[in-house]
């Protein structure tokens, strides 16, 4: 079934009728909001909560910057979510397919960007969906880590980056964000992004099969065994979610680290050690890379 808001398409064609993923009533906040108006803006008093914060701010868009997408690109967004980054991805190609398991997250992407012609959003999980075309640019924004709960497969982080491989044009790019298991932050005890406990990511997980993120080191393994050969990290501080700046390699090795430290919204953190002067500590030095909170990374097959 197709359905238009505004000029976006929305394709419910492999959708169960089951969202399969929800962060709760405070979903039909949201809705709610870009609904009523246009321009919501930060002074609307729903903002001071963290899932509003989170899905609904402009700073989310900062991490599309860096990304090299020509205005004749085809690009698939894959867990687009309610749209934070798909209205920048729109602004720079000439079309973009978004994926996303809820409907409900789907629709507040489609009101966020009614007015855009390029975007069609299809509802239904990544690998129920039959792609049949190849895409210039293919994004995984705070995606990856979930694959074990949606790729039906023995090992389904490299089963799903294999699946992305076969969807993208030679010389095709992928674009992935995600946080960095030995992020400085989480050191400093920061709770893990995904489980809300402190050092779970720092002691590999245990208990917990479905969720991962990987330190730089793992991550380049993971990625070149699944054939993607040509890697360019970029490290985005405090991390991806709201990303302040954005330093590639060259430059994290150049400049000091900067960016205004803050505790996690969601929680309550004991924080052990300034994060930000023990950055500072190692400027020009390759540890920078191995204790950034998250990755940028651009991916392409050879």
């Amino acid at each position: 079934m197709i359905e238009k808001i505004g000029k976006v398409t929305m394709n419910y064609d492999y959708y169960k009728g089951k969202d399969l993923y929800s962060d709760g009533d405070i979903e039909n906040v949201i809705l709610d909001m870009v609904q009523e108006s246009d321009s919501y803006r930060y002074t609307d008093k729903r903002f001071d909560n963290w899932p509003i914060l989170y899905h609904l701010s402009r700073q989310r868009e900062n991490i599309a910057e860096p990304m090299e997408i020509q205005d004749t690109d085809e690009v698939l967004e894959v867990g687009a979510g309610m749209g934070a980054i798909t209205g920048a991805l729109a602004a720079k190609a000439k079309k973009v397919d978004c994926i996303e398991l809820s409907k409900r997250r789907s629709l507040v992407n489609a009101h966020r960007h009614k007015d855009c012609d390029n975007i069609e959003i299809f509802v239904g999980n990544f690998q129920d969906i039959p792609i049949t075309k190849k895409y210039d640019v293919i994004t995984l924004i705070g995606v990856l880590e979930y694959a074990g709960y949606y790729i039906e497969d023995k090992n389904p982080f490299e089963a799903f980056l294999n699946k992305i491989g076969e969807c993208l044009k030679e010389n095709g790019k992928l674009y992935i964000a995600i946080e960095n298991r030995l992020g400085m932050k989480y050191f400093a005890g920061y709770n893990e992004d995904h489980l809300a406990k402190p050092f779970v990511g720092i002691e590999g997980y245990e208990n917990e099969n479905r969720i991962r993120t990987f330190s730089y080191s793992e991550i380049r393994t993971l990625l070149n065994k699944c054939g993607y050969q040509k890697l360019a990290f970029a490290f985005p501080f405090p991390d991806y979610k709201l990303p302040q700046a954005i330093y590639d390699e060259n430059a994290l090795m150049k400049y000091e680290v900067d960016f205004s430290s803050r505790n996690n919204y969601d929680s309550d953190v004991l924080v052990c050690f300034d994060q930000l002067k023990a950055f500072k500590s190692l400027k020009g030095t390759e540890e920078l890379k191995y204790f950034a909170n998250s990755f940028l990374i651009e991916a392409v097959r050879s």
